[in-house]
C-alpha cells in the first residue's frame, strides 16, 4: 500500500502526489552515485526569446529508439536504455499504477518510453520556470519526477487566470517521487530556483513519447 507524503487536487483538473521518501536512503544513495559517475551528461544550449544560453545544469536524454524529444529549440535524440535506468522506470510505472488520480485506459497512462536527467552540480545551477507541455507528450501528460542527491527548492506556479495566486513550494529530497498529472501542465509552471549551500542533485523525469512507430513501456 502507498504512503503518500502529501497529494493535492489543483485547478481545472490537475494533480500531484508526492511520496518522500520513496526509495529507501541507501539505495538511493548509491543510485546518485551510479547515474553521476555513469551518465553521459552534456551541457546544451537552448533557445530562450530567440537567444542562445547553455543550460545552468547538465542533462540526458534516454528511451526507446524513436523517442525523440524537442524543447526551446533543442532536439534530443535518446541514448539506449541502461539496465539501472530500466529498472527505475519499472519501479516508478509500478508505483503511479496505484495511484487513485491515474487512469490506465487513458492517453495519459503511465507507461513511460523516455527520461530527461538533469544533474544540479551545485545550489547555482537551476530550472527556469516552464511546463512539459510539448505536442509529443501527449494533451494531459503524467510526469514522474525522482529526486537523487540533496534535496532542493521545487516550485508550481500557477499560470493564466491564477498566475497572481502563491506558489506551491515542495522540498524534495533524495528518493522522493513526484508525479504530476490531468492538466497540471496547462495551467502550471513549475522550476527548480538557485539555492545557496545546496549539494549536488539528480533529477529524472520520466515520460511518454508520442510518435510513428513508438510504444509505450517498450524500454529494456
Amino acid at each position: 500500500m502507498l504512503v503518500l507524503t502529501r497529494v493535492e487536487r489543483l485547478v481545472e483538473g490537475g494533480w500531484f502526489a508526492l511520496l518522500d521518501p520513496w526509495l529507501p536512503r541507501a539505495e538511493a544513495e548509491a543510485l546518485f552515485e551510479a547515474l553521476r559517475d555513469g551518465v553521459a551528461w552534456r551541457q546544451d544550449k537552448i533557445k530562450l526569446f530567440g537567444n542562445e544560453h547553455l543550460q545552468p545544469r547538465l542533462s540526458a536524454w534516454y528511451g526507446d529508439p524513436g523517442a525523440v524529444y524537442t524543447y526551446s529549440g533543442l532536439t534530443l535524440a535518446p541514448e539506449p536504455w541502461s539496465a539501472p535506468l530500466a529498472a527505475l522506470k519499472a519501479r516508478v510505472e509500478a508505483t503511479c499504477a496505484e495511484l487513485p488520480e491515474v487512469e490506465p485506459s487513458r492517453a495519459s497512462s503511465p507507461a513511460f518510453n523516455s527520461v530527461l536527467l538533469n544533474y544540479y552540480r551545485s545550489g547555482a545551477d537551476s530550472m527556469g520556470f516552464h511546463a512539459d507541455a510539448e505536442k509529443e507528450l501527449g494533451p494531459n501528460p503524467v510526469i514522474a519526477s525522482v529526486s537523487l542527491g540533496a534535496p532542493r527548492r521545487f516550485l508550481l506556479k500557477p499560470a493564466g487566470p491564477w498566475k497572481h495566486a502563491p506558489a506551491i513550494e515542495l522540498d524534495l529530497g533524495g528518493g522522493s517521487l513526484l508525479v504530476m498529472g490531468g492538466t497540471t501542465q496547462h495551467h502550471y509552471r513549475h522550476g527548480v530556483p538557485k539555492q545557496r549551500g545546496a549539494g549536488p542533485r539528480i533529477n529524472l523525469t520520466f515520460r511518454r513519447i508520442f510518435g510513428p512507430g513508438l510504444r509505450a513501456g517498450a524500454g529494456a
